[in-house]
């Protein structure tokens, strides 16, 4: 397959670009449109074969068969019986080979294209990804990539028959008889002229129709995901009246292509009658003079039928291409949406020892305003450093500046002296581990959710980082262990079981560097104490970068650095810090009841 993301294709026609990125595939698609070619050949013979057994029988020694090759009229049916059942077995199996090679290559392709476009969606950068919506990716990576399969199975097939249609009875017409052949083709430039003003016409009808698929995809995934705030406030009406008026939308887009795509059949039926009444006339009229056999008249009658008919079936093709082209525009647009970040060459430093620093780092989210300003703080290998401040001080940007999920606007972030950006993204990562305050787990086994760093992971690995994060008793309670269903998002356990075995997969991963993340703010007091343990145990010896607002778990951190409006303001350890009576001081007095909050001036 090509880059996905390889600018040189940048206003290349979709079909175009579709056939560029087939790569290994071609040969196939060469195979499947040979056999589409064949089977039509084979399809077109029986009509010109029934000229020829008229011929027999009206002219008999006379006819074409008899005065070639010798034949009584008798044996000229034999003969013809005979190449009768060659064709339509011949016919059976190009069907059978071309079905197969285009329903297969269909398979093959959405396959690729859908696993290739995702892993080109997780290797884009955050800011990237937050200017998306779920429910939009959803639709490219579902709906588009089944609207192409759909092409590939059944409209490629009926282009190539369509043409060869043309070909083929165009040459037998024009040999055969050419005073009647202009007749029969009479209607075909006006055809081709409709069908493509139709196709200007409905692209843009099926571009709008593949946008309210992506709206429809985006209110249904926000309106399940958020079920429950959706029940607590009693807004079920207000939240189906929205997906009733995207549906509406998408319902109006649809139908306003439909009743344009309905009338291509019934306009392009009249052109066709014209010309099958001319070859008829005219035809009958030569036959009559003895121009041409009634034989060479019946084939002509015939096909002219199969000729134009198939044209009728433009509208349907023209549809499938259409919605097909609109998907696949798409589908290459968002493979060729660039990653803002490039990986560096430089190896992650061996031994590594796990020291991280932001020097003089400005950040900020698409030009607005600095989160961080000039920002130097350090984490020292193997220490514990706590990261403390009020709601919006830069505490959450930090983190994704230390796992490169973004990158400073100014300054570097190093770890161990190296500048992150000199990194490959993957090679540090799994250097790092993160424990979040909104715990993700995955629709499946706990087994599963746990081995996300360390698939290779034994079930003695996956007791022991269970030990260590306190949550053993509770795995080995379910009823099938570590084979559990947890359901989406874990939603079948509770906030402190989440957060126990978030903790015990960041264990199990075993990186030189934690980073907690707020990892004991929506658990209860007791849960707390457990997971404390757990952390006491686990960060020994480790660099662990801890994001806390609750004061009291990061009173033993060997440095806290307290952050305001993106600024460090204080650093030092707890007993410091509170003496101070600083802003670290206020916060703690706020927390333990000393202090009244203050309300903002």
């Amino acid at each position: 397959m090509t880059a996905p993301n390889d600018r040189s294709f940048e206003g290349t026609p979709p079909l175009l670009r579709l056939w560029r990125y087939a790569g290994s595939s071609r040969p196939r698609i060469l195979r499947a449109a040979l056999f589409s070619v064949l089977n039509k050949t084979f399809d077109l013979a029986p009509p010109f074969l029934i000229g020829v057994a008229v011929d027999s029988v009206v002219a008999r020694d006379a006819s074409f068969l008899g005065s070639r090759f010798g034949l009584t009229a008798g044996e000229q049916l034999w003969v013809l019986a005979a190449v009768t059942l060659v064709v339509w077995g011949l016919e059976s199996v190009t069907e059978y080979l071309f079905q197969v090679d285009w329903r297969d290559l269909a398979q093959t392709l959405e396959h690729e294209l859908r696993v290739e476009t995702y892993d080109h969606v997780q290797s884009l950068e955050a800011s990237v990804l937050e200017a998306r919506t779920t429910g939009g990716l959803m639709s490219v990576l579902n709906d588009d990539v089944n609207q192409l399969e759909r092409f590939l199975d059944v409209g490629a097939n009926e282009v190539l028959q369509l043409v060869t249609t043309v070909l083929l009875l165009g040459a037998f017409f024009f040999f055969a008889a050419p005073g009647v052949a202009w007749l029969a083709f009479l209607p075909i430039p006006l055809i081709v002229w409709g069908s493509l003003r139709f196709q200007r016409r409905m692209a843009p009808r099926y571009a709008a129709v593949r946008g309210e698929v992506e709206t429809i995809n985006q209110d249904l995934s926000n309106n399940l995901a958020g079920l429950p705030v959706i029940k607590s406030f009693t807004a079920e009406a207000r939240a189906t009246e929205r997906i009733a008026s995207a549906s509406e939308r998408y319902l109006v887009a649809n139908r306003h292509a439909i009743r344009l795509s309905s009338l291509f059949v019934p306009l392009i039926r009249m052109a066709i009658v014209l010309g099958f009444m001319a070859t008829l006339v005219w035809g009958g009229q030569l036959a009559l003079a003895g121009t041409i056999s009634v034989g060479i008249f019946s084939t002509l009658v015939f096909m002219t039928q199969r000729l134009l008919w198939p044209l009728t079936r433009l509208g349907q093709t023209f549809d499938l291409y259409q919605r097909a082209m609109a998907s696949t525009r798409r589908i290459f647009a968002l493979l060729d949406t660039p990653d803002g970040m490039q990986d560096g060459t430089a190896q992650v430093p061996k031994p590594l020892k796990g020291r991280l620093a932001l020097e003089g780092v400005h950040f900020a989210y698409d030009g607005g305003p600095d989160i961080l300003r000039g920002l130097d703080v350090t984490f020292e290998a193997g220490r514990t450093t706590a990261i403390v401040g009020s709601t919006g001080a830069g505490k959450s940007t930090l983190v994704k500046l230390l796992l490169r999920f973004f990158d400073p606007s100014e300054g570097r972030v190093t770890l161990d002296g190296v500048d992150l950006k000199d990194l490959d993204r993957k090679a540090l990562r799994r250097h790092v581990g993160l424990v979040s305050q909104d715990v993700y787990l995955f629709h499946g086994t706990v087994r599963d959710n746990l081995q996300v760093g360390r698939p290779d992971a034994s079930d003695a690995e996956l007791q022991a980082a269970c030990e260590a994060a306190e949550v053993w008793d509770f795995v080995a309670s379910l009823p099938d262990g570590l084979d559990t269903v947890v359901g989406e998002r874990g939603q079948r356990l509770s906030g402190g079981q989440r957060q126990r075995l978030s903790i015990a997969r960041a264990i199990l991963k075993d990186p030189p560097v934690l980073i907690l993340d707020e990892a004991t703010s929506a658990v209860d007091n007791e849960t707390e104490a457990a997971i404390q343990r757990s952390l006491a145990r686990v960060t020994a010896g480790r660099t662990t970068i801890v994001i806390a607002h609750r004061l009291s778990t990061i009173r033993h951190a060997d440095v806290i650095h307290v952050l305001e409006h993106g600024r460090l303001l204080e650093s030092g350890r707890h007993e410091a810090l509170v003496e101070r009576g600083g802003v670290y001081a206020g916060l703690w007095g706020v927390q333990t009841g000393e202090r009244t909050p203050q309300p903002p001036a």
